[in-house]
């Protein structure tokens, strides 16, 4: 098939972000003509396997987005700060760059805004993946952009959401969507392996010294300056470790992982960028030694972070689309610890149908509870080695299982 894949955004950091990398290698793999409308300026980061990349330049310099970020060369706006006429100005831009491109198969457009729009402004057919973000931060309770929403949505061959809760979120905000179909989001299974700890913090040290430069840490979307140096200081002792990875914004509740640290023998590594960064690390500062901030660290880092640590703990206290996180933490064999929500929920069940019926209760906690939350890491870093081994295993099996991309890619084609 010839496939024009449209993201708005970037292909490394965040969610959406990733899931469109993923989608253009697997289908590049598999045979298929790609190539990827996006905001990136740095494709040759990336492995696409073969897809080519299109940046289209935006009237304005204008970037609609649902949470504020700092992106190169341009000016990123909440999307309902824009006018109908920016709003307009933008999908034909984009919609044009298609257009040009064409005709293809398929335009498969990531977030119901604006990719719904800018896939039916192009005239050919599309599918539209919905990530919540959309939907969550910045449609629900705006009239126009649910309305609008609804509209180029009923024009879209199918509609894709990553979990049972997307599809409930989706119609509570636009309303009832024909051909909504659940296929969640896949993991490089291959690049997110157990790995041994002495190879794994030598693998880990390695990849930060190739670094790019960060003077005093300035640009908030680069790895911390001198990561290599305090993560092999930090990882030198024997501690249990705990990791957190993602966005840092209050939403995303790791003020709660900060808090059960204080009555907890355990360390934790947090990793990510963010408004909230500052309040975290003043929060953090009775715990000397035992929190380090990386800033925002890649694939390459993470599969090599991972499996230093003996829990993953993703305490968000807002809704979110899937789980990517912790799908990506049990593929390196870090046992993922969820707030029981939403599309979390979801990977908590995948995650217990495959762990021993004793340790099923130590996928999840109850949401925005730093009492469950303690409990639940307290016993899980106290394992006894047997089920540590036993629940390090099944994280990975259900991964295997449910959740690799290959079969995820081609489940989307179908």
């Amino acid at each position: 098939m010839r496939i024009l894949l449209w993201h708005g955004y970037l292909l490394g950091g965040t969610g959406s972000n990733v899931y469109t990398q993923a989608l253009a290698r697997e289908w590049s793999r598999a045979g298929h003509d790609v190539t990827v409308v996006c905001q990136e300026r740095h494709p040759q980061l990336y492995d696409l396997g073969g897809a080519r990349v299109v940046r289209p330049e935006l009237p304005g310099g204008l970037l609609p987005v649902f949470v504020l970020d700092r992106y190169e060369g341009v000016e990123a706006r909440l999307l309902q700060d824009f006018t109908e006429e920016e709003c307009a100005r933008y999908v034909d831009a984009n919609a044009a760059v298609l257009g040009e491109l064409g005709p293809a198969d398929l335009v498969f457009a990531n977030h119901v805004l604006m990719g719904a729009a800018v896939g039916h402004a192009s005239g050919m057919p599309f599918r539209v993946k919905a990530h919540g973000s959309e939907l969550e931060y910045s449609m629900r309770g705006r009239p126009r952009l649910e309305a609008w929403g609804k509209a180029v949505l009923a024009a879209a061959d199918a509609t894709f959401v990553g979990s049972r809760h997307i599809r409930e979120v989706l119609e509570d905000v636009v309303g009832q969507v024909d051909r909504v179909v659940e296929v969640p989001p896949g993991v490089d299974i291959e690049e997110f392996v157990p790995q041994e700890r002495e190879q794994a913090l030598a693998e880990l040290v390695e990849e930060a010294r190739r670094d790019p430069p960060n003077p005093g840490s300035a640009d908030e979307r680069l790895p911390d300056e001198g990561n290599a140096e305090r993560l092999a200081s930090f990882f030198a002792g024997a501690e249990p470790t705990v990791v957190y990875f993602g966005k840092l914004i209050e939403n995303k509740g790791v003020q709660l992982l900060i808090e059960v640290l204080r009555t907890l023998a355990a360390r934790v590594v947090i990793v990510g960028f963010g408004d909230f960064r500052r309040e975290l690390e003043a929060f953090s500062e009775g715990l000397p030694g035992r929190t380090l901030f990386t800033g925002p660290l890649e694939h390459r880092h993470l599969v090599h972070l991972l499996p230093l640590a003996d829990a993953a703990v993703v305490p968000s206290i807002f809704p979110e689309a899937f789980g990517m996180v912790a799908a990506e933490a049990a593929a390196a064999g870090c046992p993922p610890l969820v707030a029981r929500h939403s599309g979390l929920a979801e990977v908590a069940a995948g995650l217990e149908a495959e762990y021993p019926e004793r340790l099923r209760h130590l996928a999840a906690f109850d949401t925005g509870s730093v009492d469950d939350l303690h409990a639940k890491l307290s016993e899980l870093l106290s394992l006894p080695v047997a089920d540590r081994d036993a629940i390090r295993a099944a994280a990975r099996l259900a991964v295997e299982k449910h959740w690799s991309w290959p079969s995820i890619a081609a489940r989307l084609l179908q």
